[in-house]
C-alpha cells in the first residue's frame, strides 16, 4: 500500500447542516490528520448545495421543473413564485451576496419592502403591526438597525423560495432537516435504498456534479463523510454512491454523531454498498488504524470501532481491537483551511437577540473539553462515549488552539460546542485569555451550578462571553431531582442572573413530556419561566419534547421513572428513540403547543403579566407556584 502521505484523505460535510458557519467535524479531522503526515482537505457540499440551488442558474433549473407540472400540482406558493419570477431572478444574487457581506449596501432596497418579492413567509411580519398601521419591525430594529432588518427580510425570502423548492421539485427538502424521516430512529434501511434507487430530483443532479467536481479537484483515495443529524444522511449516502459509481477504488468512510447514536447495532449489509467503513465515536483513533491497515501495517482486525462488511460471508462484522483514545489536549488545532469561509450566510431567522446567534455570524467552533463532566442527566445519552468519557484540555493548549485559529481564519467569534463547558476549565481559559490579551467573543453550553458565581460570571464576560446556554429542561425541583441534574429553579435563578448582571445573554434549553410529568407538573414550569424571564434572567429558551432513548438511563432502567418501554421494531440499521408508556396519560403534544406559543411571546417581552392558564387551549390547573417565588430567591 502507498505511503501515508499518498493517502490523500477528503472530508465531506453533506448536505444539510447550518448555512452560517462550517459544521466542526471536518475541521478538527483535516487538523489531527494532517499533523499525523497525512495529506488532507476537506469540502462543504451543504453550503454549494444552497448556493447554487439559489442563484440565477438554479431558479432557472427550478422554474423549468414547474413548468413542467401538470397544473393540479401548482400549490399557491408556487404559482406565486411562478407570477413574480422574474423579480426573483434579478434579486436571488444580490441577495446572497448580502447574506455573505459582500454586498452591504444592497440593504438599503430591501429594507425599502419595494425590492424583494415577498411570499407566504412575509406574512410572519403582519404579527408585529401596532395600533397605528406603523413599522412592523420597529419595536425589533428601531429607526436604525438597518443591515439586521435587512438581513430578517432577506431571510424569510429564502425561506420563501426552500418552501417553493419542496413544493415543486423535492418534498424532503429542508435548510437542516433534509429528508430526514428516512433515517431518523429508522429500524430499516428499504425506505433509504428505495430513495436512493429512485431517480434523480433537481436536488440530487446538483448534488451529483458538485460531488463529481469535489473528486476531480481533490483527487482523493479516501473520502470521510461526516453525518451528524439525520436530515444529513440521505444526501451523505447519494455523495457516496455517486462516488462509487464514478471512481469505485476511492474508499469511503461513514462516521459522526447521527452513526454514534443510531447506528451502534448496524447489521444491514446493503449499507456497505456505499461505505467500505463505518467507524463509531470519536474519529482520531479508528482513522489512525485504518490508515495503517491501508499501509499493511495492520491486519483488519485490529481496527478499532469499524464496521465492515465480511468479504466471504457478506454479514456485517464490528472491529474493536480495543486501543486507547487520542487524548484531547493531543487531537490538535482543528482548520477551516479550504473552506469558503466568506461564502457562508448569516441569517435572521429570530429576532430575540440570542436566539439568533445560531445562525447569524461566522462562529469557530470549538470543543473545550471531550465529554461531560457532569454525566448524570437521566434523559441524556450518557453511555456513549461523546458524553461518557471526560478529557479536559488545559488552559494554554485551549488558547494556543484559539490564537492559531484566528491567525488562520482572521475571525474572533467562537462558539464552544460542548455538551457542558466545565466551570473550572472556563475560569482557567479565562484567566489564560486576559493574561496573554486575547481578545475574542465566545458562546457555549453550561450547566446552571452553583460554581457559576457572580464573580466568575464577570470573569467570563471579561474574557469574552457573550451569551450562554444551558438545560433548565422542566422547571420543576421534583422532576429535576428525578432527571438528576443536580440544580434547583431557584439556583438556576441566581446562576442566570449572574450572568445577565454581567452583561451575559442567557438561553434555556426546556423539556416536556418526561416520564411522570403531570399537567400540573407542566403549568407551574411555565410559571417558573416566565417569572423568570419578567426578571431578567432569561432572554431566550427552546422548549422540546421529551424523547426517550435506548442510550439514556431512562431507556435503559425504565423502572426507575416510573414508564414501560415498547419494545421497538425489529431492524438491521438505526436504533435511537423508544417509544413509552407514562401511566399519567398526560397529551403532552396538544400541551406543547401551548408552552412554545408562550415562550414565543416571553422571548419578545410579550405579556409576561398574563396568567399562565391563558396560553392553553384546554382548562388547566392554577399554578401552585407563588407569583413572586423567582423575586424572592433573587433576594
Amino acid at each position: 500500500m502507498s505511503p501515508a502521505a499518498d493517502l490523500r484523505v477528503l472530508s465531506i460535510i453533506p448536505p444539510m447542516t447550518q448555512l452560517n458557519t462550517p459544521y466542526p467535524s471536518t475541521a478538527y479531522l483535516t487538523g489531527f490528520l494532517r499533523g499525523n503526515g497525512v495529506a488532507a482537505v476537506q469540502a462543504d457540499l451543504a453550503l454549494a448545495l444552497v448556493l447554487e440551488l439559489f442563484s440565477v442558474a438554479g431558479l432557472d433549473r427550478i422554474k423549468a421543473c414547474i413548468d413542467a407540472l401538470p397544473a393540479a400540482a401548482i400549490t399557491p406558493r408556487v404559482d406565486a413564485f411562478r407570477q413574480q419570477f422574474p423579480a426573483y431572478r434579478a434579486t436571488i444574487a444580490p441577495t446572497i451576496a448580502f447574506l455573505q457581506s459582500t454586498d452591504p449596501t444592497i440593504a438599503h432596497r430591501i429594507v425599502s419592502r419595494r425590492f424583494l418579492p415577498e411570499g407566504p413567509r412575509f406574512a410572519s411580519l403582519d404579527v408585529y403591526v401596532d395600533d397605528d398601521g406603523g413599522d412592523p419591525l420597529a419595536w425589533a430594529f428601531g429607526a436604525l438597525g438597518l443591515h439586521d432588518r435587512a438581513r430578517h427580510l432577506a431571510t424569510l425570502y429564502l425561506n420563501d423560495l426552500a418552501d417553493v423548492l419542496r413544493d415543486a421539485v423535492d418534498p424532503r427538502f429542508e435548510f437542516v432537516r433534509y429528508a430526514e424521516s428516512l433515517a431518523m430512529s429508522q429500524p430499516s434501511f428499504d425506505p433509504l435504498a428505495c430513495a436512493l434507487d429512485a431517480p434523480y430530483t433537481l436536488v440530487d443532479e446538483i448534488l451529483h456534479g458538485l460531488t463529481c467536481d469535489a473528486i476531480t479537484t481533490h483527487q482523493p483515495r479516501v473520502v470521510l463523510i461526516s453525518v451528524p443529524f439525520p436530515g444529513a444522511v440521505y444526501a451523505a449516502f447519494r455523495i457516496a454512491q455517486t462516488i462509487k459509481r464514478q471512481q469505485p477504488e476511492i474508499i469511503t468512510v461513514l462516521g459522526g454523531g447521527y452513526v454514534n447514536t443510531e447506528l451502534r447495532e448496524l447489521a444491514e449489509p446493503r449499507v456497505f454498498d456505499y461505505f467500505d467503513y463505518v467507524t463509531l465515536d470519536a474519529g482520531e483513533r479508528p482513522l489512525l488504524n485504518l490508515l495503517a491497515h491501508w499501509r499493511g501495517e495492520r491486519e483488519r482486525s485490529a481496527l478499532v470501532r469499524t464496521f465492515v462488511r465480511d468479504p466471504d460471508s457478506g454479514a456485517v462484522q464490528y472491529l474493536d481491537s480495543r486501543e486507547p483514545d487520542i487524548a484531547f489536549n493531543h487531537v490538535g488545532t482543528p482548520t477551516w483551511d479550504g473552506l469558503p469561509l466568506r461564502r457562508y450566510l448569516s441569517l435572521l431567522d429570530m429576532l430575540n437577540p440570542m436566539h439568533r446567534l445560531w445562525s447569524d455570524g461566522r462562529w469557530n467552533k470549538l470543543t473545550v473539553a471531550h465529554g461531560c463532566y457532569w454525566k448524570q442527566c437521566s434523559f441524556c445519552d450518557v453511555s456513549l462515549d461523546y458524553i461518557s468519557r471526560y478529557d479536559a484540555a488545559s488552559a494554554t493548549t485551549l488558547v494556543d488552539r484559539i490564537e492559531a485559529i484566528v491567525a488562520e481564519t482572521g475571525q474572533t467569534g467562537f462558539h464552544f460546542v460542548d455538551e457542558a463547558a466545565p466551570p473550572k476549565v472556563l475560569k482557567a481559559l479565562a484567566q489564560e485569555l486576559i493574561r496573554r490579551g486575547v481578545s475574542i467573543s465566545w458562546w457555549g453550553n453550561i450547566r446552571f451550578e452553583k460554581s457559576f458565581n457572580p464573580e466568575l460570571c464577570q470573569l467570563l464576560a471579561d474574557s469574552g462571553c457573550i451569551a450562554i446556554s444551558g438545560g433548565l429542561e422542566v422547571a420543576s425541583d421534583r422532576l429535576l431531582k428525578l432527571m438528576k441534574k443536580g440544580v434547583s429553579v431557584e439556583q438556576v435563578a441566581r446562576v442566570t442572573r449572574a450572568f445577565t448582571e454581567a452583561g451575559v445573554l442567557v438561553h434555556a434549553y426546556l423539556m416536556y413530556g418526561f416520564p411522570t410529568q403531570t399537567v400540573q407538573d407542566t403549568v407551574d414550569a411555565l410559571e417558573y419561566v416566565r417569572q423568570l424571564f419578567e426578571e431578567g434572567c432569561l432572554q431566550s429558551g427552546y422548549f422540546h419534547r421529551f424523547t426517550c432513548t435506548v442510550h439514556s438511563p431512562v431507556g435503559q432502567n425504565p423502572d426507575e421513572y416510573g414508564v414501560r418501554l415498547v419494545p421497538p421494531p425489529a431492524g438491521t440499521f438505526g436504533k435511537n428513540d423508544i417509544a413509552f408508556i407514562d401511566p399519567t396519560g398526560v397529551d403532552h403534544d396538544r400541551l406543547g403547543v401551548a408552552l412554545n406559543k408562550a415562550l414565543y411571546n416571553y422571548m419578545h417581552g410579550i405579556a409576561l403579566d398574563q396568567d399562565v392558564r391563558a396560553w392553553f387551549d384546554i382548562k388547566v390547573p392554577r399554578p401552585k407556584v407563588a407569583r413572586d417565588v423567582i423575586a424572592r430567591a433573587l433576594g
